[in-house]
């Protein structure tokens, strides 16, 4: 439920810097059976109005790769593949102004 409470603050990200350099790019990792069936997870993206990408990680693959432990997670990732900044849980009042601030100042380099 908290990866969902967080797609509004995505797509709107998405919506304004796409074709900026910058991109939003999801990372999809089954907490339930269910979700590792990838119609289950097209059906998700069409409700939620998802646009961008979203990538799969039924092998966990990706989740071992960044050393993810918790849901959800957000990164700030630069142009050379650079972890520059991380989230982690829902953005709270304030928290989503700082994260996109770090877009913004990260898109000036």
């Amino acid at each position: 439920m908290n990866c969902q409470r967080v797609i509004p603050l995505l797509r709107e990200w998405y919506d304004k810097y796409e074709g900026d350099d910058f991109t939003v790019i999801s990372v999809h990792y089954p907490e339930f059976s269910y979700e590792r069936e990838i119609d289950n997870v097209l059906e998700a993206t069409e409700r939620f109005e998802v646009e961008y990408p979203v990538a799969i990680d039924n092998d966990r693959v990706t989740w071992r790769a960044y050393n993810q432990r918790f849901w959800p997670t957000t990164y700030l990732i630069d142009k050379n593949g650079r972890i520059r900044l991380q989230h982690i849980g829902e953005f709270t009042r304030g928290s989503d102004v700082e994260f996109e601030a770090a877009i913004q100042a990260l898109m000036a380099e």
